[in-house]
């Protein structure tokens, strides 16, 4: 039976998850409302350009990656529990595909079909040894970084995402190494923008360098939050990202139905800023997160989850809490 401590440090990826999904509804809203680029020198062309140096390839970097450190942990939980991992795997796969086909004609854009497609090819790789996948991984990442070839760096962040499954990173974090790795993302990431900083918004060096830069911005974004939520001041006030992050696909999902429900019935698609864009996500986290906490308070999973774990195991599983249990 698991400490508290260890407990606690798994917990740091729902913590992740979370504040991840609270970058990607910030890009997705654009496409999806099909908003007008902003006049230059305008507040909202601040807004853009603050969007593709801070938030566009950031988040979606980091839920890629723990995409793939899920990917481990399931697997490696089957196989302890004595089940047989690749079968119970498959069907997971098959689900979220299924679940990305429905998703994709809402939302072009979408990464649950990716994911899918892109988690059964890396399947062989679970038993792979830990260096291998961290230095293949790393590897492509870079290559594909310098060629700037965002569709492909799924692959290399899923495969770091398993090396850091393999490596346990986030059961044994050290403070020391957190800080240490912490500090080096945060030279680096700005050294990055910096750079990207000098081209202008929207050139293609612009997003080339954008999409390069993006994993070291990721890294430093991950480091912080690990670092904080380590802090009992911090991990109280970021509680909600826990439950946020616990109820990832039912999150992600719903993010495209309230954009588009909401959008379309107040004729919000092309007729609004970008920086309304914002004040409407931020609507939609205070509705989200909220849910996110009542719902677990009675129930042990997102309604997507439950869905996706019954079909998975092929068996009706309780959702709702006992009284009494935490």
């Amino acid at each position: 039976m698991k400490t508290m401590e260890e407990r606690k440090r798994i917990e740091v990826l729902d913590y992740l998850r979370g504040f991840a999904l609270l970058g990607i509804i910030l890009v997705n809203v654009i496409p999806l409302l099909s908003l007008k680029p902003p006049m230059p020198d305008s507040a909202d062309a601040a807004y853009g350009r603050f969007l593709y140096l801070f938030v566009e390839g950031r988040f979606y970097t980091i839920f890629t990656f723990l995409f793939g450190t899920g990917f481990y942990l399931f697997l490696s939980k089957a196989f302890a529990k004595g089940k047989n991992g690749y079968l119970l795997f498959l069907r997971r796969i098959l689900v979220l595909f299924l679940f990305g086909l429905i998703h994709v004609h809402f939302h072009p854009g979408e990464a649950l079909t990716i994911y899918a497609v892109c988690g059964l090819l890396l399947l062989p790789f679970y038993k792979v040894a830990k260096e291998i996948n961290l230095v293949a991984g790393f590897i492509l990442l870079v290559l594909l970084g310098y060629f700037a070839i965002k569709i492909l760096m799924v692959i290399p962040l899923m495969l770091l995402g398993i090396a850091a499954g393999q490596y346990r990173i986030f059961e044994e974090i050290k403070a020391d190494k957190l800080a240490i790795f912490t500090g080096g993302m945060l030279v680096l990431s700005i050294g990055g923008l910096m750079y990207q900083n000098q081209y202008a918004l929207g050139t293609l060096p612009f997003l080339q360098a954008g999409i390069a830069v993006g994993p070291l911005v990721s890294a430093f974004y991950s480091g912080l939050l690990i670092w904080l939520v380590r802090i009992k001041f911090f991990q109280k006030i970021l509680a909600p990202l826990k439950s946020y992050g616990r109820m990832a696909l039912t999150n992600y999902v719903s993010q495209t139905a309230f954009i588009l429900i909401t959008g379309n019935g107040w004729h919000f698609s092309g007729n609004i800023t970008y920086l309304q864009s914002l004040l409407f996500c931020i609507v939609i986290y205070a509705i989200q997160l909220s849910f996110s906490v009542v719902w677990l308070t009675y129930f042990r999973y997102g309604p997507l989850e439950w869905v996706w774990r019954m079909v998975t195991y092929l068996e009706i599983l309780p959702i709702r809490k006992e009284r009494g249990l935490p």
